[in-house]
């Protein structure tokens, strides 16, 4: 559509910039349990008028209300009263949190009518597989797919609200600051229940130094000095923590993480349905975030590649939400950026090649590295690669599984496998901290099930006659690589993982094992 022509075409800040606005125009309302649509909307415009709105479920029926001024919500909370109940004593913080109930004088009953309720998550895989078989090219079976999992535009207008609510206390003591979300509720590549990461940021530098200059004295602000900035983080996350978890309304289950090496408070955050995890300002997320962000604009089959492989990946096990040595989500696509930087022509360009058409407002350097690269969208010459994701899902997988992975490394910056800095198994160039490696964590047994996964699935793939499995109703092309492996003929398999070494074999078996008792344990614990 050409609206959404539009919104690919904004920079990642103005994105980001617009959603924080909205965000603090927005009120979320439990409804009554006799939801009447129209009266509501109509009682709500009395104070202002509603820009978009939308229903949603999660433990009884919610209302998210975008007004068209912020002035409106001020207006609302005035008619707001203090819940009454007597066994309770309640914390009178006021915040863009409401319950609806009608009055008991209201005879309504008869009026209720059905809301449609914008879904928040994604369907279960099996259902998942269903869908794909009534596609008719893997082509149409990855868009399925990425159109069921990616997040919805009601979805990302929750998870900018939640930080807006976050934000409210942080301003209770920093009266400047302001909570974003980073990495995957906005780089393009979250899926429906992903949690949110948000940070809280104090700086917004840039307009205050021109202020500055002006006048004949050098003049700052009198601050409690620290010994080091880590310290200043732990003692600030720490107090917003408890502010969070004693005064923040459903906000539950608050951890506060504060050894880590990125300080963290994770919460539950109950009207919203999210977990999220708050740090402290990272600029250097940010422009991962960023950077993703582009790449998923760029070409639409980077993101439909992205959340097929992942979906693969998180089926068999070869990813998992618990940290841990297995790769993560974020390691993934960026051996899929890496992949398509790869192709002839490429489909995406290379990290340096973005730094060569920044300009004078793209120069970043944080922290010592180097992180600039383009933001405007037009400036990038779109690729000539014509190849179709069929093709491409094949070629991941057959490009991966024959990968030299104790010789080479995998750089984003220059589009090219490079020899090893050192002999982790898996080798990841962190795109701007250039001596991290990214895929640190993972461990020989886990990139050997990767590579042993990648094989089956090009095998599978370039085997399978499609027409007979439509015809025998099989699962076919993606849907046949989400189901599990080495059940219908574990002797192929066998073959197929020659020249693996047996020690290797012996600990991806305890893996496997120890996979399906996570799993198990997962689908018990549900």
């Amino acid at each position: 559509t050409d609206s959404e022509v539009n919104i690919r075409k904004k920079t990642f800040t103005e994105v980001q910039t617009e959603r924080l606005e909205q965000a603090e125009r927005t009120v979320l309302i439990k409804c009554p349990q006799k939801l009447n649509r129209k009266k509501l909307l109509q009682y709500l415009s009395s104070h202002g008028n509603i820009n978009s709105h939308f229903f949603f479920e999660n433990r009884g029926v919610h209302a998210l209300i975008e007004f068209s001024e912020k002035d409106s919500i001020a207006s609302l909370q005035d008619a707001i009263g203090i819940p009454s109940a007597a066994e309770h004593h309640v914390v009178p913080f006021k915040s863009r949190l409401f319950t609806f109930t009608l009055k008991s004088t209201v005879s309504q009953a008869a009026e209720e009518t059905p809301v449609h309720l914008s879904p928040q998550s994604h369907i279960p895989v099996t259902e998942l597989i269903q869908k794909l078989c009534r596609a008719d090219s893997i082509s149409s079976q990855m868009y399925v797919l990425l159109n069921e999992y990616q997040l919805t535009e009601e979805n990302i207008k929750l998870r900018f609200l939640a930080c807006s609510l976050v934000r409210d206390f942080a301003r209770a003591y920093f009266p400047d600051s302001t909570v974003k979300p980073f990495g995957s509720s906005v780089n393009t590549f979250g899926k429906l229940g992903c949690d949110v990461d948000m940070f809280l940021d104090f700086h917004d530098t840039r307009k205050h130094a021109a202020k500055m200059k002006k006048g004949p004295f050098e003049m700052e602000y009198q601050m409690k000095r620290l010994p080091s900035e880590r310290l200043a983080t732990q003692k600030i996350l720490s107090v917003i923590g408890d502010c969070l978890d004693n005064f923040g309304p459903g906000c539950v289950n608050v951890q506060k993480i504060l050894n880590a090496r990125c300080p963290l408070v994770k919460f539950s955050h109950q009207p919203t349905g999210f977990q999220c995890d708050l740090s402290v300002s990272n600029s250097i997320a940010i422009k991962s975030s960023e950077l993703l962000y582009i790449y998923g604009c760029l070409d639409s089959r980077v993101r439909a590649l992205v959340f097929s492989v992942r979906c693969w990946a998180r089926v068999h096990g070869l990813t998992n939400s618990v940290p841990g040595t297995w790769i993560t989500n974020f390691s993934l696509t960026m051996m899929i950026v890496f992949f398509l930087q790869k192709r002839s022509p490429p489909i995406i360009p290379t990290l340096d090649q973005l730094k060569e058409l920044a300009d004078e407002k793209d120069k970043h350097v944080i922290g010592g590295y180097d992180c600039s690269f383009v933001s405007d969208l037009s400036k990038i010459k779109p690729t000539k690669n014509t190849e179709t994701l069929d093709v491409l899902l094949g070629d991941f997988f057959e490009y991966f599984g024959n990968f030299d992975f104790r010789k080479n490394s995998i750089n984003l910056r220059k589009g090219k496998e490079v020899n090893k800095p050192e002999s982790s198994p898996l080798y990841i160039w962190n795109p701007f901290e250039q001596d991290l490696n990214i895929s640190k964590n993972v461990n020989q047994p886990q990139l050997e099930k990767f590579v042993a996964m990648a094989r089956e699935s090009a095998w599978i793939l370039q085997k399978e006659d499609k027409t007979q499995r439509m015809i025998n109703k099989e699962p076919w092309g993606l849907a046949a690589l989400l189901m599990p492996f080495g059940k219908s003929n574990p002797s192929k398999m066998k073959n197929r993982m020659k020249g693996i070494g047996s020690e290797t074999i012996r600990s991806l078996l305890d893996s496997l094992k120890l996979n399906n008792a996570n799993s198990l344990q997962k689908a018990v614990g549900k």
